[in-house]
């Protein structure tokens, strides 16, 4: 009777394979965008957020951008009085939508929100931009009762419902192409600026 090893070896060799692709999509570095701070400050017209954000693309993302796939992101703002008795009541709240494209011709990166349209030389600068967030009208003047306290939540993330359809469902099963985004949670007392 003789044995042949090959069964054995392929098997091996297989599993050996799949350890590397799954260690070598491991060490790809994924995005993330991280809240450093953000603060609501009492103005005329009531209340404005400001706030910063560190954004990392992750080398693929970048790749993508660079070569005329827009990114989308997405700033949700959230404010929420809590009740004993019931589900928190949800008092003010802002979307911003940001768009952001390589244009191959000029050489430029092209960072549009709302109506206003700006341009880059570097997409480090663009970043830059959409990692700030300054005097951000979030709430009407008399909405908020003073001295009353409040949960504010805060969050940019990249929209990735945005992408082309091929890349939509690559973004769903590839690490390269999804980006964490933590949510930035506070208590905020009206009438008094917070950390």
């Amino acid at each position: 009777m003789t044995v042949s090893i090959t069964p054995c070896l392929k098997r091996l060799l297989d599993a050996l394979l799949v350890a590397w692709l799954l260690l070598a999509s491991a060490l790809v570095q994924a995005g993330s965008i991280e809240p450093k701070h953000a603060t609501l400050t009492a103005t005329d017209d009531g209340y404005a957020l400001s706030a910063e954000f560190t954004v990392d693309l992750g080398s693929r993302l970048e790749e993508a951008v660079a070569r005329g796939v827009p990114l989308y992101f997405v700033l949700e703002f959230d404010l929420r009085r809590p009740r004993w008795y019931w589900v928190s009541e949800h008092v003010a709240g802002r979307r911003v939508e940001y768009r952001l494209a390589y244009n191959a011709l000029t050489r430029q990166y092209r960072l549009s929100a709302g109506g206003l349209h700006q341009t880059f030389v570097s997409l480090t600068d663009a970043l830059r931009v959409i990692a700030r967030v300054g005097a951000l009208h979030v709430v009407d003047k008399g909405v908020l009762k003073s001295g009353e306290s409040y949960e504010a939540a805060l969050r940019l993330s990249l929209d990735r419902g945005q992408l082309p359809k091929p890349l939509q469902v690559d973004a769903l099963a590839n690490r390269d192409w999804q980006v964490e985004a933590t949510v930035l949670r506070w208590q905020f007392t009206a009438g008094q600026a917070t950390p």
